[in-house]
């Protein structure tokens, strides 16, 4: 081994940053080890509890059968182990970490209470056995934590915190790392016996227990091509049309946003490479520059802001409004309303049709998941926990702390949220950013032979169901049920 490694093998614990470029633990770990592997562990029944649906998890397990293969022309080997729970994991960790021999593990941070407390456990789990483990900072582009008020304190407030984070952050320079090169033949194990019957081993399933496949259609799950090299391409694809986000981003029918949702929630692609890729066009200015880029570098940095916010308060992962006083809302139980709006049949078109495009993608555009999630939880009353679990269920880019607050936004329960008087109109909301109901007419095709007029709110007819509430009405009860909280 030469003298310039700390160690003669080290352990890459691979979880939401399945990529080899610009990944920090994997860099940690070549410069540190002469040989190296990594380790994916799957956890179904944790994954469940946290409402992680079929469509997420598939997807996860696609780009990890990438990163595998990539690894893999770099002498690396990638293990795969699957036992049911985080509290499992410490345990089988040390074992792993022993019988790898390995001199140290390497991992980057990730937020969500349970995501922590596993990871305090493993770190004493191999303090125990001697081998310390690595964590950095890789899904968010500073540390949570790293920008606070002049008090100390953590901000509660968007506007401020992106001002804080430009002015103490801007400068950062967040060039991605490179991918490792090529390392020496190195022989490991093809499989080790852990946890009892459990094998670590080098082969990589199709789904995991209680999960059912989602089945890949010319090399793409539900209309999306998985993995790094899908990611990186997409993001040279929006490096084209980033200056006109602004302008495009509101209006479903058009391909104005970025879709790399998927491949940032995966891992399959860093916030940093994308924030470079946009710095790079606005001539490193984070403000002043492109309007359209201006707008979308404030689109990461809200990622940021619900990070740093769920590791400032910890109760919003265990679903608890950050406003308190909005517990007392008198949240309806209408299971068949409930029902009617994941189904995409409220009778209400651009809801209907943006739920139908979350059914038949696994994603949905970012203005309609603002207009059904007001539409839920203000029109119908119905608590912003149900959508918010219906929709990590379904996402494909199922992310706990933007999904959390964007719910929470959308319900007035969060930091920072819409008040609670101002509620989505869906017409009008359909009128202004689907005039001529192109979006919604592919969702909706049987709504298809309407008028422009008249497929935003359709007269009565066969094969489509009468709205299921008036929007004037219920609009006036959600802002008196709001109102009454201050009484």
């Amino acid at each position: 081994m030469s003298d310039r490694f700390e160690h003669a093998r080290g352990l890459v614990w691979f979880r939401t940053d399945l990529r080899i470029h610009d990944n920090t633990a994997l860099h940690r770990a070549v410069q540190a080890c002469h040989s190296v592997a990594g380790v994916f562990i799957a956890c179904p029944e944790t994954w469940q509890g946290h409402d992680e649906g079929d469509n997420l998890v598939a997807f996860r397990l696609a780009c990890l059968r990438e990163l595998q293969d990539a690894l893999g022309d770099r002498n690396i080997p990638l293990y795969f182990l699957e036992l049911k729970r985080f509290d499992q994991v410490p345990e089988a960790m040390a074992q792993i970490a022993q019988k790898l021999e390995v001199g140290a593990v390497f991992a980057n941070a990730e937020y969500p209470v349970n995501e922590q407390e596993r990871d305090q456990a493993v770190r004493a789990a191999l303090k125990e056995v001697d081998i310390p483990i690595e964590f950095s900072t890789d899904r968010t582009l500073v540390s949570p934590g790293a920008v606070k008020t002049n008090s100390g304190d953590a901000y509660k407030v968007f506007t401020p915190f992106k001002r804080a984070f430009i002015e103490q952050c801007g400068g950062t320079d967040f060039s991605p790392l490179p991918a490792p090169r090529k390392r020496e033949t190195e022989e490991w194990p093809s499989w080790l016996q852990v946890k009892g019957e459990e094998n670590l081993r080098q082969t990589i399933p199709d789904t995991v227990d209680g999960y059912s496949a989602v089945p890949m259609e010319n090399g793409r799950l539900l209309g999306w091509q998985p993995g790094e090299k899908a990611a990186l391409k997409r993001l040279k694809a929006f490096e084209e049309q980033v200056d006109a986000y602004e302008d495009e981003r509101d209006f479903p029918a058009i391909d104005g946003t970025s879709k790399l949702s998927p491949y940032l929630n995966a891992g399959a692609l860093s916030v940093r490479q994308c924030a470079h890729m946009a710095l790079e066009c606005n001539r490193g200015r984070w403000k002043g520059g492109s309007e359209g880029i201006d707008c979308w570098l404030g689109e990461l940095i809200w990622r940021e802001f619900y990070t740093h916010l769920i590791v400032a308060y910890p109760r919003i992962c265990k679903h608890k409004p950050f406003k308190p006083e909005t517990e007392a809302v008198p949240w309806s139980s209408d299971e068949l309303a409930f029902r009617r709006w994941c189904k995409g049949k409220t009778g209400v078109p651009i809801v209907d049709a943006a739920m139908r495009q979350l059914e038949k993608t696994g994603w949905m555009h970012n203005r309609l998941r603002m207009v059904v999630a007001s539409f839920l939880t203000k029109n119908l009353l119905i608590d912003w926990r149900w959508g918010e679990r219906y929709f990590m269920n379904q996402l494909i880019d199922g992310d706990f702390a933007s999904n959390n607050g964007g719910w929470q936004w959308a319900a007035s329960t969060g930091t920072d949220a819409v008040p609670y008087f101002r509620v989505f109109n869906p017409y009008s909301q359909s009128k202004k950013f689907d005039r001529h109901g192109e979006f919604i007419r592919h969702y909706l095709p049987e709504l298809k032979k309407l008028s422009d007029d008249e497929v935003h709110c359709p007269p009565p007819m066969e094969g489509y169901p009468p709205p299921i509430c008036d929007v004037k009405e219920t609009r006036k009860k959600a802002i008196e049920a709001f109102a009454d909280l201050k009484k």
